[in-house]
């Protein structure tokens, strides 16, 4: 961040686990979010998901939309199509080779350009005649036991080439950090937390003064690769998989065995859960449901692949983690074909549940303080974004170590793409990016 240069017109784009955000600045170096006239609202959030479906008239026989479109397409005729969220996840995993969506194999670029194909398309003015300088955010750890952050570059490389333009990848927090540092007066130096769907990260930044010929200097970042959707787990898990056989036994010749843990596996984030609804799949369910000690879990479990009962599962998950951000409880309540679920959840016990995770963010903020060479007295200024950022249990982590006046918060779901942006703008951008093949 420049005091004395002029910027240059630049796109930022956000890309992601659960929500994507674009936003543009011109030769003033104002920034503009693109808006999307969706179905229900018009919004600058676009939610990063893919709908497929068989239409003979459709070059190839695949249709498909996206964002918000895609989640209408599939309500409208969920047994006809499939639907994908959260598909970043799998970016960094060598395991993941392909998504079976009918007779087609898609690897995950194919995924990514459909997706952008759509996005530029629904932003219409705000993604016409792009710059020269698109600046991508990307986490600091991938999600997954062993990600692959070489193999990540190559996907995402493969996903934007599209845009016919020289892509810059920036952390995400870093971008959240560098648009928080514009609101400053004084010098100081800011730590910002990103809590996404899939990781989360965080920076620490020098911020100079006003006037200074270099306004932002990065000094570290880590990540730790849960958030969001480790949260949505830790309620299905509890609430949901035990009424599908989780803890239950089956047969095998004469010995009773526990179900094994691989059966759920699956419905641990949503871009493989959507992904169940295969033969190969039901048959090992069918023949679950034979040895099983309980065979109307299984019948139970089997509904949800067949019938397609993710998306709603976890929108009504989403909506309870919500409400007990701001109530000590909720009501979780979900119907579905063959499958009923209702109970009360305490704030308490959600804080239970995901306090292995509270403590894994716990040791990220560690990390990061640690690579910058700082105690935690040193930090002026703490921010907060992403969506899971308003969980109390996440808040407090940060004002028992910071205090709570150092902490701020707001803009959740668009900081990180408004701050990509102007660091697309700034004349030193080569010191933010980073080198896809490095891991943090």
């Amino acid at each position: 961040m420049s005091a004395t240069s002029s910027p240059v017109p630049a796109v930022g784009i956000d890309f992601g686990t659960t929500n994507s955000v674009v936003a543009r600045t011109a030769g003033d170096g104002a920034v503009h979010l693109a808006e999307f006239a969706a179905p229900d609202a018009t919004s600058s959030v676009f939610r990063s998901a893919l709908c497929f479906w068989q239409e003979d008239a459709v070059r190839g026989g695949l249709a498909h939309e996206a964002g918000p479109w895609a989640i209408a397409e599939f309500l409208g005729f969920p047994q006809g199509s499939r639907f994908i969220q959260s598909f970043k996840s799998v970016a960094a995993s060598a395991t993941f080779e392909h998504a079976q969506i009918f007779t087609k194999r898609l690897r995950f670029e194919d995924l990514g350009r459909t997706f952008l194909d759509h996005l530029t398309a629904h932003a219409g003015e705000a993604l016409r005649d792009l710059p020269q300088r698109i600046v991508v955010g990307r986490p600091v750890r991938y999600v997954g036991s062993r990600p692959d952050p070489v193999l990540a570059a190559a996907r995402y490389g493969a996903m934007f080439a599209g845009l016919g333009r020289e892509i810059h990848y920036v952390y995400e927090p870093l971008g959240a950090a560098y648009g928080f540092a514009s609101r400053l007066d004084q010098p100081a130096t800011l730590l910002v937390a990103d809590f996404g769907g899939g990781t989360s990260d965080f920076s620490i930044v020098r911020v100079a003064a006003p006037d200074a010929p270099q306004r932002c200097v990065p000094l570290a970042s880590a990540g730790v690769g849960i958030a969001g959707d480790r949260f949505d787990y830790r309620i299905m898990d509890q609430l949901v998989l035990p009424l599908l056989g989780k803890g239950g036994t089956y047969r095998s010749f004469d010995k009773v065995l526990e179900i094994p843990a691989g059966h759920f596996a699956d419905f641990s984030d949503w871009s493989r859960l959507a992904l169940m609804r295969n033969r190969r799949t039901l048959d090992q369910l069918a023949k679950l449901r034979h040895a099983a000690s309980d065979p109307a879990a299984i019948d139970r479990m089997i509904a949800v692949v067949e019938h397609e009962l993710g998306y709603g599962l976890y929108e009504a998950i989403g909506a309870v983690k919500r409400a007990l951000s701001t109530h000590s409880s909720a009501e979780f309540a979900f119907e579905g074909e063959g499958l009923s679920v209702s109970a009360e959840v305490c704030r308490a016990d959600f804080e239970r549940w995901i306090a292995p995770d509270l403590v894994e963010l716990d040791q990220g903020v560690d990390r990061v303080l640690a690579r910058a060479g700082l105690e935690a007295g040193q930090i002026d200024h703490v921010f907060l974004t992403g969506g899971s950022s308003l969980i109390p249990a996440v808040r407090a982590l940060f004002e028992r170590r910071f205090g709570g006046n150092r902490i701020a918060s707001g803009d959740e779901l668009t900081s990180i793409a408004h701050g990509l942006a102007l660091i697309g703008s700034a004349p030193d951008l080569a010191e933010w990016t980073v080198d896809e093949k490095d891991e943090a």
